[in-house]
């Protein structure tokens, strides 16, 4: 095919155009932000002047006394202006992956910043409690609020709103990957309508329509109204050719995404270059090491402590109810393997009757998931009354806590497995081994029982793939979120 047969160059359709622009869910939806991050800020600041500065007049040696209220409003629209600074509101990353959080996170630290390098040069006495206080509530606040936001936008997304309605071009084998990728991925905003193959073979891919050769996409696009076209690649897409195919979707108000052949890799890693008119794509290697294994050990030390502190009386009333409820230890031994191979004794409260591992093999050959990576009973027979309870919130997880803080887990990380288990792995399941293990990872609060070993593994490579404190935290929120809402996934 040459570059003139993929041209498109006619006109796009005036009620195919008019419906595109109409679209434009991820404009609107960033502007609302604007407005919900000016009314937090503005209730943070309001509700700390009224209540803790309200008769407090700011002290200034050479300049005049002021009430707080000036320098709380002149903050206030700083931290907005920040907030604009950092792009936390783009509309390509907001509703998307940790991204929007952590520039969130850095404009309140810029913010803070300005303000305390301003009032040390001027010589201002500014109210410790302002920045001890209101700056970290304010945060919270404006990260729940995202949070919330994104939890709308999930709920509209499910019921076929606010969602890009996307024609995927290329072979048919790239084609089949991305519309998996897309699929499998929950929110992703993306509802595939159909193909455009280089030579429009009737056959579906991927259960969808082709809707016709490399030569008919921008008659396609009019057809059904889509507004984002896809490119997965293909031989025949030629510099020109591509050149001719922007043009048409930029006469069309459309989307135009390229999917390099990349998978399982976070927007942090992914850096884009112009070089002599090339868009060089920069793929960092994910680094755990340094500073940044310290402050994922300090935090595990720090918040792990905390947690075992805040969970003791729970901790306690389990460990009365699995004596009360049988014969047996009230905890629970396993050797799993961690980080580098390691093997270490993963402690649990006991969920199951005691001798139950006796059972384990003839149960598994039963169900026929022996030489599976991830040993799973479905109704598993040996799980006593109490353990379903404390199995379905993750109570039996707990003692792990002492794991913890002995260096043997994290908080966050890929689940522990027995050591049948890893001698399973292949050469790619092995980098599992790469990071301490944890307590809650990505596949814990992305399905836990009822995801398949393969995107277990997946979900659990992705993250030592991607680590980021930002990640962790994120987890960790909806680990909470799972145990007290567990669903249909957990067992």
């Amino acid at each position: 095919m040459t570059a003139d047969h993929a041209d498109s160059s006619h006109p796009p359709r005036a009620d195919a155009l008019e419906r595109r622009r109409v679209v434009t869910w991820e404009r609107r939806y960033a502007s609302r932000l604007i407005y919900t991050d000016a009314a937090i800020i503005t209730l943070v600041l309001l509700v700390f002047g009224v209540t803790v500065l309200r008769n407090v007049m700011l002290e200034w040696d050479s300049g005049p006394t002021l009430p707080y209220a000036v320098p709380l409003v002149v903050i206030g629209v700083l931290w907005l202006i920040a907030l604009d600074l950092f792009e936390s509101r783009d509309r390509h990353i907001v509703g998307h992956d940790v991204g929007e959080y952590r520039r969130i996170i850095s404009a309140t630290i810029f913010t803070f910043a300005v303000v305390v390098c301003v009032c040390f040069f001027a010589r201002i006495e500014i109210s410790r409690l302002l920045l001890l206080v209101a700056f970290p509530v304010g945060l919270v606040a404006l990260l729940l609020s995202r949070w919330i936001w994104r939890q709308w936008l999930r709920r509209r997304q499910r019921e076929g709103d606010f969602v890009f309605r996307a024609i995927v071009l290329g072979e048919r084998a790239k084609i089949a990957h991305i519309v998996r990728s897309i699929r499998r991925a929950h929110g992703s905003g993306y509802v595939i309508v159909g193909a455009i193959t280089p030579n429009g073979s009737p056959h579906d891919v991927a259960n969808l329509p082709v809707l016709g050769a490399m030569q008919d996409t921008a008659q396609a696009i009019d057809d059904v109204g889509a507004d984002t076209l896809i490119v997965g690649g293909a031989d025949e897409l030629d510099p020109t050719t591509m050149r001719r195919l922007g043009w048409a979707m930029a006469d069309r108000d459309v989307n135009w995404v390229v999917a390099p052949a990349l998978t399982d890799v976070a927007g942090p890693r992914i850096h884009a270059r112009p070089v002599a008119g090339l868009p060089l794509v920069h793929v960092d290697f994910p680094r755990l090491e340094g500073y940044r294994r310290v402050a994922k050990r300090t935090f595990d030390i720090l918040a792990g402590a905390a947690l075992l502190i805040v969970t003791s009386p729970v901790m306690l009333a389990t460990a009365i109810a699995i004596r009360v409820d049988g014969p047996g230890p009230i905890f629970y031994t396993q050797q799993r393997i961690g980080r580098h191979g390691e093997p270490f004794a993963m402690l649990k409260f006991r969920s199951m009757v005691h001798g139950a591992d006796d059972q384990l093999a003839s149960l598994l050959d039963l169900q026929g998931s022996a030489n599976k990576p991830f040993f799973k009973v479905t109704d598993d027979p040996r799980i006593t009354k109490v353990g379903r309870f404390i199995r379905r919130h993750s109570i039996d997880e707990l003692p792990q806590l002492l794991n913890v803080l002995v260096g043997k887990m994290s908080l966050v990380g890929p689940r522990p497995q027995r050591p049948d288990e890893v001698a399973l792995y292949d050469l790619d399941d092995g980098r599992r081994l790469r990071v301490k293990p944890g307590m809650s990872g990505l596949w814990q609060v992305n399905g836990r029982s009822q995801l398949s070993p393969e995107d277990s593994i997946r979900f659990d490579l992705y993250y030592v793939e991607n680590w980021s404190f930002a990640q962790d935290l994120l987890i960790l929120f909806r680990t909470f979120k799972t145990v007290l809402a567990p669903g249909k996934t957990a067992h």
